[in-house]
């Protein structure tokens, strides 16, 4: 048994920074884990420029107290994205590409794209420029049963894939056996993140016993066999899949409300329950390459230069954090873990 692993400091390939007086505090709490870390563009308002991705990341970095971190940047896809946009996001290094959200699938995500068509040019460009798209894999089709929106979402992510076969794809926050078999058969042009609440819940700890707010987020949580396959992708070592929390943060008061907000806030303790579970499924020789290889390969980063160690030790996680005048509730609130950061700041 392991009292303390050493690992190259992990990425996180997809997060929710927010902005205004949420920012300090979640660029902190990755920032102090984290290496690379690729901030998600859905803001009010969202990121819709090259100019603006640039101005979101020295909000970023104004705010960050620690070292060997390296934020990287999204744009919101938009019918309004230009060829300039374009181009001078895929030769800036604090760039990591653009975000395909469907019309309304998720928080601040209301768009002006209608239909695929309407960004074919655009993908286009980004294909040429070899800048990549992360895509929220939902579809927002009417009456499609919100369990079965990533699985559908895979035919119109197909016709993507088979249009612009050069194009480099990160299918986000995978939920579904669909989604993890998509990517294993498609060519090493497409990869997937996995958060830690796909890998540790399914949807009886969502619904069963009463609603469980905390635990809500899209896509939403699903049936114990697509857990199982999310977390089988995650371990065998592919170079498919790598880490990307999602973490999603959300005042309490709003997670606990008449109409709560999707969105898991899971910074802090993210990368501590991720290696439970690669121990749990006795895959630990695995961990390094889904936490930190597969993603530098993938996005062509330099591979980080610092380590970071993990101990056996028991650890309590908070049941909230204040920030500013409100409080977060983080993911696993209250629940005891059996690994910590070595030194963690408490």
């Amino acid at each position: 048994m392991f009292k303390e692993i050493k690992i190259l400091r992990p990425n996180d390939m997809h997060v929710h920074f927010r902005d205004g007086e949420q920012l300090s505090f979640t660029v902190n709490e990755s920032s102090k884990n984290f290496n690379y870390v690729i901030a998600m563009p859905n803001l009010s308002p969202p990121i819709l420029s090259f100019k603006d991705a640039i101005n979101y990341h020295e909000r970023i970095v104004s705010v960050n107290k620690h070292a060997d971190f390296y934020p990287l940047v999204t744009l919101f896809l938009n019918v309004n994205l230009t060829k300039e946009d374009v181009e001078e996001a895929s030769k800036d290094p604090r760039v990591a590409g653009v975000k395909l959200y469907p019309n309304g699938v998720t928080t601040n995500s209301k768009s002006n794209i209608n239909g695929l068509e309407d960004i074919y040019q655009i993908l286009e460009k980004l294909e040429r420029f070899d800048l990549p798209l992360q895509v929220h894999g939902e579809s927002t089709r009417k009456n499609l049963d919100i369990f079965d929106r990533e699985k559908y979402f895979i035919d119109d992510l197909d016709l993507v894939v088979r249009k612009f076969p050069a194009l480099r794809i990160v299918f986000e926050h995978i939920s579904t056996k669909e989604a993890v078999s998509f990517v294993n058969d498609s060519s090493d042009k497409i990869a997937a993140t996995i958060t830690p609440q796909h890998m540790m819940l399914n949807r009886n700890d969502l619904l069963s016993g009463g609603i469980k707010p905390h635990n809500y987020c899209l896509p939403i949580l699903k049936r114990e066999e697509h857990r199982d396959a999310v977390c089988k992708a995650a371990v065998s070592g592919s170079e498919k899949f790598f880490l990307g929390t999602d973490s999603a943060p959300h005042f309490k008061k709003d997670k606990e409300s008449n109409c709560g907000c999707a969105g898991i806030f899971s910074a802090h303790t993210a990368l501590e329950l991720y290696v439970a579970k690669f121990e749990e499924l006795g895959k630990l020789e695995s961990l390094e390459k889904f936490t930190t290889l597969n993603s530098c390969k993938f996005y062509n980063l330099e591979k980080p230069k610092t380590t970071i160690v993990l101990e056996r030790k028991e650890y309590l996680i908070p049941t909230e954090f204040g920030v500013g005048t409100q409080t977060i509730v983080p993911f696993m609130a209250g629940e005891k873990i059996n690994w910590q950061i070595k030194n963690k700041s408490l």
